[in-house]
């Protein structure tokens, strides 16, 4: 991984380099010299350069976005990347990073220089990764109730039952709709020759979404003309998109569910994700003490009474959802939440007991729950430096 880390830092460098002998008239030995670095960077062949092709030529589908970027100044360019900064730090675009019990606020990291997925490349990783969803959502139901995939031989029985995140209290729970998965952080790499692979899979609290449009909302702040002029897909429907998927889930048949985000509160790392996607969808940011169970279903606690909460988009763990369950000195969930959700009065956003199926060592055979639950080959390869070594 460092190897990756320096070999990307130093292409930030020699596209600046590249940007610089451009749009400055440089001594003839310096020019030389920048040259050389840049003809002897792209020497390793372990490596996927994103943008270039060689060292004289980009790849195609960088061709708009070099054309508008060439004509900014290296002055500018560095007044932007300092902007962009101050943006996120001034409306709280941070994260926390715990370091010997201390909790590090950083803003999140921005290049002003972007990776370019082409639409070839995202419907092929859209295609693969709604396959790869489909069967490890049959998956958990499986694991969860008859465990065919166990009795056939395909996991074995002591993976899935030696993991710490398989939760013996969600077998045989009707999970509404049958759907466990309602989001999904999926982690791809690409290998040497552009082969994307899947990392691992998220599949309990994802996080990071948050930043991703707060990510685009200051490239267009600073390149405003770059983006439509590039063609780019939209990506500030997912507030409304992610909002219609949590109405869809409500047990009640009402034309007005009441949703909640339930966070663990303000010293959380993702905290202000949780803000910014509560504030978004429009639903209620709330805190474990905001909640109460009574008669198996869950309520809300407001100025005029309690008020019955239909779907938890949740981004507390399992282990401190419910203290009656699970982890008895957890002060951040709701006590009697897991019965009211057996019992099918409030839906869960991700479902309880995603953790088996984004676990390191069941990472390995998603490969053969494909084939198993679809008859179908995998479209996204897994890493297989990583299968070895767990093994």
């Amino acid at each position: 991984m460092k190897t990756i880390k320096n070999t990307y830092n130093l292409l930030f460098i020699k596209k600046i380099m590249i940007l610089y002998l451009q749009n400055h008239n440089l001594s003839e030995y310096l020019s030389q010299m920048i040259e050389n670095f840049i003809k002897n960077y792209l020497n390793h062949p372990k490596t996927y350069d994103e943008m270039f092709l060689n060292s004289e030529n980009y790849r195609n589908h960088y061709n708009n976005f070099i054309n508008n970027f060439s004509k900014e100044s290296l002055e500018n360019l560095n007044k932007k990347e300092e902007l962009a900064k101050k943006l996120f730090m001034s409306q709280g675009i941070t994260f926390t990073v715990y370091d010997s019990g201390e909790g590090i606020e950083k803003i999140f990291p921005f290049d002003i220089i972007p990776r370019i997925i082409t639409s070839s490349e995202w419907s092929f990783i859209e295609k693969g990764i709604k396959q790869r969803l489909k069967a490890l959502n049959l998956f958990l139901k499986d694991v969860y109730s008859n465990q065919f995939i166990i009795k056939d031989q395909i996991v074995p029985i002591n993976v899935i039952y030696s993991c710490p995140h398989f939760l013996r209290e969600m077998h045989n729970v009707n999970v509404l709709h049958d759907i466990y998965i309602h989001i999904a952080g999926i982690d791809l790499i690409r290998d040497h020759d552009g082969t994307f692979y899947v990392l691992e899979d998220n599949l309990r609290t994802p996080s990071g979404v948050s930043y991703m449009l707060e990510n685009r909302e200051i490239t267009k702040r600073l390149f405003p003309d770059l983006i439509p002029q590039c063609g780019v897909r939209s990506v500030t429907e997912y507030p409304a998109i992610l909002y219609k998927n949590l109405m869809a889930l409500s047990p009640r048949a009402v034309s007005n569910p009441t949703i909640v985000l339930l966070s663990p509160g303000m010293y959380n790392s993702a905290y202000y994700e949780h803000t910014t996607l509560a504030r978004l969808m429009g639903v209620e940011l709330v805190e474990g003490r905001d909640l109460v169970v009574k008669n198996q279903k869950v309520f809300m606690k407001t100025t005029t009474g309690l008020q019955q909460v239909d779907v938890i988009y949740r981004r507390v763990d399992d282990d401190y959802l419910d203290p009656l369950v699970f982890n008895p000195n957890s002060v951040l969930g709701v006590a009697g939440l897991m019965g009211a959700y057996r019992k099918g009065n409030v839906a869960i956003v991700n479902a309880v007991g995603n953790g088996v199926a984004d676990d390191k060592a069941v990472y390995t055979y998603v490969p053969e729950m494909i084939r198993y639950y679809l008859n179908e080959e995998p479209i996204l390869k897994k890493c297989t430096y990583l299968s070895t070594e767990q093994s």
